[in-house]
């Protein structure tokens, strides 16, 4: 192995652990896993494997004193934990106080106006009768979007809420309502960062989302937008990384408005969805990226190779239990086409088993053939969902 003998830990198992593990796996780098489910996509793929709650403290503890290094494929962690762990000597990339403030999108959203990032305006409650007075009363109207503080994720936990009926589907909890802004895309930029004080910029990607799932469904690399608004975004996603002062990784969710502006929607310190693409479209992938990064390596070149478009692959909405692709056979050899299967032995209605990157130097071309791929592959279980 070409750095110095470090074993890495990461919180979670998912599909960005897996992908994480494809690098350092090639790497000779140890890697362990923690994850509560003992069949997760990267418990056949990391030097040693840990089944345990993430939200436990004493588990995460343990967990950490394993490795030298401990990083996250998901906020939902616990903090305390870590902030132990920092304070024995072990790296955390993120932060834990970072993570602490990302967990919960009341503080996100704080964090943006006491530091001058611009987003969208937004109310904190800590219950639903609060909003539903202040609806009364005249002060809060419809239409606005509903967020959980807490635990949202890939699209759960927030909703867009137009009536009294729409609001009566939300649950009782913490939680924020924001302004619904009218927007034309929305974008993403990751940033990497390295405690030698390196940092490298990706090009801004645009993210389509399906109306229904509030899931995103196509990335397109890059995003088709102005020059002068690709610098903008750029700017500012390397603004809210300093902001943050995060070394590893770090997704800045942005929309852009009707009027031009960008307003930071949230950020995700960790792989994200959005650059997924950069394992076939990028010089360097946003896993490999993550792993210099928290090794504290020279960063890799961040630009492109080619025009990709990313497709998310989920379960049908009529079924779930074991998994079953169909028609792989009448895409696979299509020019440019790249699947990844995340290995998870379960599907459910819209989770992610996998996405399949495009890539091409005509950009449309890239996205008719990820419309056709998503109409073609069909991700099911063998029992109806009722």
């Amino acid at each position: 192995m070409f750095v110095k003998k470090k074993i890495i830990g990461i919180l979670g198992g998912g599909q960005l652990g897996k992908m994480v593990l494809d690098v350092s796996n090639k790497w000779g780098i140890d890697v362990h896993i923690l994850d509560p489910d003992k069949n997760c996509p990267s418990s056949r793929l990391c030097s040693k494997f840990f089944v345990g709650d993430l939200m436990d403290y004493e588990t995460v503890i343990k967990f950490g004193q394993s490795a030298d290094i401990i990083t996250i494929e998901i906020e939902n962690v616990n903090v305390e934990a870590l902030k132990f762990l920092e304070s024995q000597g072990k790296k955390v990339f993120p932060q834990p106080n970072i993570i602490e403030i990302i967990q919960d999108k009341s503080e996100q959203k704080k964090f943006y106006l006491k530091n001058n990032i611009p987003s969208s305006s937004f109310k904190i409650f800590e219950g639903i009768d609060k909003l539903k007075d202040l609806i009364i009363k005249g002060q809060v109207s419809y239409p606005f979007i509903w967020k959980a503080s807490k635990m949202g994720y890939d699209g759960y936990g927030v909703k867009k809420i137009v009536d009294n009926k729409s609001l009566e589907k939300v649950n009782d909890c913490n939680f924020i309502i924001e302004e619904l802004v009218q927007i034309k895309k929305e974008l993403s930029v990751m940033i990497g960062s390295r405690e030698s004080g390196e940092t490298v910029v990706y090009p801004v990607v645009e993210m389509e989302f399906n109306n229904e799932s509030n899931q995103v469904e196509y990335i397109l690399s890059p995003a088709n937008i102005s020059k002068e608004l690709e610098v903008k975004a750029k700017k500012l996603a390397h603004e809210v990384s300093q902001k943050f002062n995060i070394y590893g990784i770090i997704a800045v969710e942005m929309f852009l408005t009707n009027d031009d502006e960008l307003l930071v929607n949230e950020v995700a310190p960790r792989p994200h969805n959005s650059y997924h693409y950069s394992i076939e479209g990028s010089y360097t992938s946003q896993f490999e990226q993550l792993l210099r990064s928290i090794l504290d390596l020279p960063l890799g070149s961040s630009q492109n190779i080619q025009n990709s478009v990313m497709v998310n692959l989920v379960g049908d909405l009529n079924s779930k239990g074991p998994v079953v692709y169909k028609n792989f056979d009448q895409i696979i050899g299509i020019e440019g086409v790249n699947p990844h299967i995340y290995g998870k032995f379960e599907t459910r209605p819209n989770r992610k088993m996998g996405h399949i990157t495009i890539v091409n130097k005509d950009l449309k071309k890239a996205k008719d053939i990820a419309k056709h791929i998503k109409e073609t592959i069909i991700i099911t279980g063998k029992k109806w969902v009722k």
